[in-house]
């Protein structure tokens, strides 16, 4: 199965760079991830807080069957501009990993069409490292197939 989601990783360096491109409007893509009620739909998670605003917070958790806690992240919203781009940290809680910072932008390349990238900092290429070694393109790439899928039937 081809893989939609690029994951762009180079050797030595402590970022990645993720990309893909969508039959959708860029705006609408922003919206996926910046409304509560779709980011719950496509990413599959619990969202507990989000303030779609500059310094605005957000955490996410995803729990199993029995209520308990699987799976649970956190940060702050920064430089949000409306349907262009925003920046975002990023903590996995009881992991051990550090924050993270995320740069998102969302381009158009036509009315129906747009490119997500999202520029990922880790604080050491070790980090970056592990986190490839877990299933994360696959995972990226499920999502972005949901977020696509969802928002084609809201068009």
């Amino acid at each position: 199965m081809e893989l939609k989601t690029k994951v762009i990783a180079e050797d030595g360096k402590q970022e990645l760079t993720i990309e893909r491109e969508f039959d959708l409007p860029a705006d609408l893509v922003f919206k996926a991830h910046t409304i509560p009620e779709l980011i719950e739909q496509w990413m599959g998670n619990k969202v507990l807080k989000f303030e779609a605003k500059n310094h605005g917070s957000w955490i996410y958790e995803v729990k199993n069957p029995e209520g308990v806690v699987m799976f649970r992240a956190n940060g702050v919203l920064l430089n949000l501009i409306e349907n262009e781009s925003f920046v975002r940290t990023f903590e996995m809680e009881n992991t051990g990993f550090p924050v993270q910072l995320e740069f998102f932008t969302f381009q158009k390349i036509s009315d129906q069409k747009s490119k997500l990238t999202m520029q990922i900092i880790y604080k050491s290429v070790e980090q970056r490292d592990q986190i490839l070694k877990m299933p994360f393109a696959q995972g990226i790439n499920m999502a972005h197939n949901r977020l696509e899928e969802i928002l084609h039937k809201k068009v």
